[in-house]
């Protein structure tokens, strides 16, 4: 058995803890061990490949758009090859350097292998047994697969191996309707494929603000098909090489039939602890099989901590990478401290591009009352910056409580959303009065970020804002 000061499962977002404990203490002997390329999901098979395939998307649209402004331009083609090449060509370099880091530091062993529990503090990685005292848990999800009779037997795509296609489908269908399914929707469509999404919820996008929602539907389908409160129950193989589904209404009951050249399962992801048999380590995972953690971060098996996805809580990259903050902090240092999540922003890159902060109106109002809450709200359109870009139906939506002037949550749908959510974001890192901190500070005239400090300007209550959007007809 090999002994080892630290073992890290996952070469993603808990690799800067180990370049803080080598770089403290170069002599610590660390295993770090994954069986994918190193560099984790965000890098692999997320975040990083998709937003590189999410831009060409964007170029499209925004050249279908162009001639609204005079100016006579035409999309002659798209080389869907030279897209995803170019994706993987950067991922691979990206890939390659973690790799060489990996393998040249001294005191690492990097083993390329599943590793599983055999024993508390004991793990079975390459047919060697490995023992630490201390162990990172940082495994990551996989894309979930939901129980649809027969689509073992079909071949399908997920998040994960679409990225390796190098033809575009002629016909999608995409199983699910959240975050994935309308990012590689608005990517596959922008790209040529007629796609279909089918959601099971009856709101497309179910985490989001219904309003918002509602938006992002309208919007994308002006360019594919998305059906909500439909479940696929059954798929098999169609003459030709198609796929058939059979969807049933989660309402009527009523069945719809679709066939297409190919399917992509987005219906979220799930947990990687099927291998890893956690509970023979002594930890313990919930229902589903994320890795039950404390406030701290740590198992329930003392000295063992799980961060990012692993332990089920916000499936985000940044989230990760601050997790990893706090484990150094605990695990590392021998402090005690707690994370919050209180602030998470997340964004989603499809078209119109959304992002969110915070609490929802509904949790907002049911946790303070509807009589200390405001409700502000500003469309793109009537900021001079919004207009000079044509920009139609996108707003912001930001949600105060009256008393403190705190920012509760904000809801923003329309371009550079990801990037406008950021200064609420941070203000709601602080004490202060935020909506006077808003309101007072400069904002460059005419540019994007007006839209969010007139959002601040217009606080209404939320029987107000219902009736506004009534009129608005959002």
């Amino acid at each position: 058995m090999k002994e080892y000061d630290l073992i890290v499962i996952g070469t993603g977002s808990a690799m800067p803890v180990v370049d803080a404990v080598l770089e403290e203490n170069p002599d610590t002997r660390i295993a770090v061990i994954d069986r994918d390329e190193p560099g984790g999901i965000c890098l692999t098979r997320g975040c990083i490949p998709s937003k590189m395939l999410l831009y060409p998307a964007e170029l499209v649209r925004e050249i279908e758009r162009a001639t609204a402004f005079g100016i006579d331009a035409s999309l002659k083609g798209i080389d869907f090859l030279r897209v995803m090449e170019r994706m993987r060509e950067a991922v691979g370099r990206d890939v390659a350097e973690i790799r060489r880091a990996l393998d040249e530091s001294p005191n690492v062993d990097y083993y390329h292998a599943i590793a599983s529990f055999t024993a508390p503090y004991t793990l079975s990685v390459d047919g060697t047994e490995i023992h630490a005292e201390k162990i990172l848990l940082c495994t990551g999800s996989k894309p979930g697969i939901p129980p649809v009779a027969g689509l073992e037997s079909v071949p399908y795509l997920t998040s994960d191996t679409l990225l390796g296609l190098d033809a575009i489908p002629p016909t999608v269908a995409v199983i699910g309707g959240g975050y994935i399914a309308a990012e590689y929707g608005h990517f596959l469509a922008a790209m040529g494929s007629e796609v279909t999404v089918i959601g099971r919820n009856p709101q497309f996008i179910p985490e989001e603000e219904p309003e918002v929602s509602a938006l992002a539907q309208k919007a994308l389908g002006e360019h594919l098909t998305i059906v909500t409160g439909q479940e696929v129950r059954s798929a098999e193989t169609r003459p030709g090489g198609k796929v058939g589904l059979v969807a049933r209404d989660r309402g009527t009951g009523e069945e719809a039939e679709y066939v297409t050249d190919a399917v992509l399962v987005a219906s979220g992801r799930s947990p990687n602890t099927d291998i890893l048999h956690p509970e023979r380590g002594g930890i313990r995972t919930d229902a589903r099989g994320w890795i039950e953690v404390d406030d701290h971060l740590q198992t329930s098996q003392p000295g063992i901590w799980a961060l990012g996805d692993a332990n089920g809580k916000y499936l985000f990259k940044h989230v990760a990478n601050y997790e990893a903050r706090i484990v150094y902090f605990n695990a590392v240092l021998g402090e005690r401290v707690r994370a919050d999540y209180r602030v998470v922003p997340h964004a989603v890159f499809t078209w119109p591009e959304i992002a969110a902060v915070g609490m929802t109106e509904r949790e907002a109002v049911e946790a303070h009352g509807a009589d200390r809450v405001s409700i502000g709200f500003q469309r793109y359109q009537d900021t001079a910056k919004g207009e000079a870009m044509g920009i139609r139906d996108g707003f912001v939506k930001v949600i105060v409580e009256n008393r403190s002037g705190h920012v509760l949550g904000a809801h923003i749908i329309g371009p550079s959303a990801s990037v406008l959510i950021q200064e609420v974001v941070t203000l709601m890192y602080t004490d202060l009065h935020a909506r006077t901190l808003v309101l007072e500070s400069m904002h460059i005239h005419p540019a994007l970020s007006e839209v969010v400090q007139r959002a601040f300007s217009s606080l209404m209550s939320p029987a107000d804002y219902r009736r506004l959007l009534d009129d608005y007809g959002l």
